[in-house]
């Protein structure tokens, strides 16, 4: 199946993944929150929000600074 993760194609095995799957796929090193077609999914739900073809991924990591 192939979704996009911050704008870019990616394609994940088999028919049937969850965001977690993706964030392991893509290698995410937290700190991190992410938005699944721009709405925020609680990291309680990574391992059940379940990902269809062409879903758009958001890894976003916090910038630091004043």
């Amino acid at each position: 199946m192939q979704i996009f993760i911050n704008q870019h194609p990616v394609e994940l095995p088999g028919t049937q993944a969850s965001v977690a799957d993706a964030l392991a796929q893509w290698n995410a090193r937290p700190p991190y929150a992410v938005a699944l077609n721009t709405q925020f999914v609680p990291k309680s739900q990574y391992a059940s929000q379940a990902l269809h073809e062409g879903d758009r991924l958001e890894v976003i990591s916090p910038v630091t600074g004043g």
